[in-house]
């Protein structure tokens, strides 16, 4: 008799078990990243990420100058560290500039440049912006 009850009791468990893991919470997966759509309209000219008067500051600098600190781009612009690093990092994960971060006496020092994937991009939005200053004279 004992058998059978542990028997029974072992059946039990082990479909409390399968209800259980029924209805137990699974873990969520973790998303998978989603290609970026482009950034540009259609037409090819027009770059929503260059657009913003921080950036589109920032590119046209670096575009004129070989590198620029993070401190001169700052006194350029006039903006607070975390609004210029924000726009910054926008720029750099887009492949549109380069941060080379070096320590001189002991402080921090980022550097930035454009790429030639930034380049690309900055005359591209400047042609889109000329296109439209001459067809808006047009009329």
């Amino acid at each position: 008799m004992a058998t059978r009850f542990t028997a029974a009791k072992r059946e039990d468990a082990a479909k409390r078990e399968d209800a259980m893991e029924q209805h137990a919470v699974k873990p969520k997966l973790k998303p998978e990243p989603v290609a970026r759509p482009q950034r540009m309209s259609e037409d090819g000219g027009f770059d929503r990420l260059i657009y913003e008067r921080v950036r589109l500051g920032i590119m046209s600098a670096l575009a004129t100058n070989e590198e620029l600190t993070f401190n001169e781009l700052k006194a350029l612009f006039d903006v607070s560290d975390g609004n210029l690093g924000a726009h910054a990092r926008k720029l750099e994960e887009a492949g549109y500039i380069a941060c080379a971060k070096s320590f001189e006496a002991r402080r921090p020092k980022s550097r930035y440049r454009i790429t030639h994937v930034g380049r690309k991009a900055l005359l591209r939005y400047l042609e889109h912006i000329e296109a439209v200053i001459k067809a808006t004279r047009r009329n």
